[in-house]
């Protein structure tokens, strides 16, 4: 299946937001909490999406599909949004990134493993060449490995497995989901799921405008809008092409480090880049068919 020019759109533009969304987090957790983070994101941008789908009257049938929604918000937003979180207390935003980089190997394998997709040599290239340009770009390796640190990490591999696991089920079960509808409901089910982990969180302040602001760019547009594109890309795409928009973010937040922080953009970072969208490309190419089964 070839890549329509619409769906590489929106990959690019999903990139684009959900790389400046690990910026927030990073900043947020040290005033609110990783639960708070989480939650005030899921319950903020479910709330907006579904008032948006009752002005649209746009019916996502709730009553047939709660389970499937609760299921996905859990899977896809509760869990990892809260492992991000942690995360986020211990290490740097970059470094997020690279382990988010890790979400289409694990799409890949739980696909080949579920739906049959074959693995084949240029996916796995591409692949390989992803996570090289990945580590290219962030350059963000901390100094000690302390349990903290093992902990941290164990929780970002943790986020990138639960979000394979979410969009391999969704290839599989939901095709009678609309997109809207799984971005609105199982971000407001997994909000609320978060809600008894988030009441009784230590708050540390300060709270602010600042911090009001950029918990809802964070919820709006990185949950909001960014998951009403993710679920129709894994619906026309699927899950493993889907996933290949962790390959691009780090390029994205070298562009968003430059312009708005001042960062330096060196030559391993261009090369590392250039990795990246390879290596997306080869991931994005239809497996060859044969002459034979083609004619047939």
């Amino acid at each position: 299946m070839t890549i329509r020019v619409q769906d590489a759109a929106r990959l690019i533009v999903l990139a684009m937001i959900w790389s400046a969304s690990f910026v927030l987090i990073r900043v947020l957790v040290p005033a609110i909490g990783p639960a708070w983070v989480a939650a005030g994101r899921l319950l903020i941008a479910g709330a907006a999406l579904v008032l948006g789908l009752a002005a649209l009257r746009v019916h996502a049938d709730v009553t047939a599909h709660w389970r499937a929604y609760l299921f996905v918000g859990v899977v896809n937003s509760s869990a990892p949004f809260l492992l991000w979180g942690y995360a986020a207390v211990h290490l740097p935003a970059s470094y997020l990134v690279i382990l988010n980089a890790t979400t289409p190997l694990f799409g890949a394998v739980v696909a080949a493993l579920v739906l049959g997709d074959r693995l084949h040599a240029i996916k796995l290239v591409g692949l390989s060449a992803g996570i090289v340009g990945v580590a290219l770009v962030t350059r963000a390796v901390p100094t000690t490995a302390d349990a903290s640190f093992a902990w941290a990490l164990l929780a970002g591999l943790a986020a990138a497995l639960c979000y394979a696991l979410s969009a391999v089920w969704l290839k599989r079960n939901g095709s009678g989901l609309a997109p809207m509808g799984i971005a609105a409901w199982s971000q407001l089910f997994g909000g609320l799921v978060l809600l008894p982990f988030a009441l009784p969180s230590h708050v540390a302040g300060p709270i602010g405008t600042k911090q009001v602001v950029d918990l809802l760019l964070l919820a709006l547009v990185c949950s909001g809008i960014a998951y009403i594109l993710y679920y129709r890309l894994v619906r026309d795409i699927g899950p493993t092409r889907a996933l290949t928009v962790t390959f691009l973010m780090p390029a994205f937040g070298m562009v968003w480090g430059a312009w708005l922080l001042d960062e330096r953009i060196t030559a391993g970072m261009i090369v590392g880049a250039a990795l990246i969208l390879a290596g997306t490309a080869a991931v994005l190419r239809p497996a060859r068919v044969p002459a034979r089964v083609a004619a047939a």
